[in-house]
């Protein structure tokens, strides 16, 4: 495949080398020192666009590759106020969106994980559960993507948490999820249940940007030549 990388950071970075490494080809890498190729015109020259921005410019890519007719990955986060815009976008040109808070393959579990272990506590309330996220302190939004990924399917089964709040608190209907920023930390996020008795923890820990680059051009191989709108689910078959 030819593929267009916006944002050619360290994410990026590491993306083109797996993507290299399985065969394809990266033509076009936009970065902070080439905005001006950051054009319709020239994605429209890729088969998949792999978006790796930051909040304040991933909805703008996401809908320039759309409107290229380009099956555009984003794993982008702090931007999903406008996710439904992107959606609507997605089918008005009838092109191929895949949004994900997390492309590694051990994060996608551990989602499935966390999903049946909140099935699992629903019925117990004498537990508290509550998150914690650690990441680098470049890492410009908090919490991460991730964590609120994982709230979010927390709340889905517990009926005594309401929303979740990115500081500790003491009300019933808070989860809380707890944001640390620490040198060097590719990403950790912990779900811990705890109870007078005893605890139940939870624990997906990166150890480099491996895994994250590798689930991206994964699934970049899978929305090539799809219509529609796809998550890590599709790709992973979870």
């Amino acid at each position: 495949m030819k593929i267009a990388l916006i944002g050619y950071g360290k994410m990026g970075k590491a993306i083109e080398e797996i993507a290299l490494q399985r065969g394809h080809e990266i033509m076009l890498k936009v970065g902070i020192e080439n905005l001006e190729d950051n054009t319709i015109n020239n994605i429209r020259k890729a088969d998949v666009a792999i978006e790796f921005t930051g909040p304040e410019s991933a909805f703008e890519n996401v809908v320039r590759c759309m409107e290229a007719g380009v099956p555009v990955v984003c794993g982008s986060t702090g931007w999903l106020a406008r996710y439904e815009e992107a959606k609507n976008s997605c089918l008005t040109n009838k092109s191929a969106f895949l949004y994900a808070s997390n492309f590694s393959v051990g994060v996608n579990i551990f989602f499935a994980l966390n999903k049946r272990l909140a099935e699992l506590m629903a019925p117990h309330k004498e537990y508290n559960v509550a998150l914690t996220e650690i990441h680098h302190t470049a890492k410009l939004d908090a919490p991460s993507g991730t964590a609120i990924t994982l709230a979010e399917q927390i709340l889905d089964k517990n009926t005594q948490k309401k929303q979740w709040v990115n500081q500790p608190s003491t009300q019933a209907e808070d989860l809380s999820i707890l944001s640390e920023r620490i040198d060097p930390a590719p990403g950790t996020h912990i779900i811990s249940y705890t109870s007078p008795i005893d605890d139940i923890e939870i624990k997906h820990t990166a150890h480099n940007r491996t895994g994250f680059a590798t689930g991206a051009v994964l699934a970049a191989e899978f929305l090539h030549d799809k219509k529609g709108i796809f998550s890590m689910s599709d790709v992973l078959g979870i």
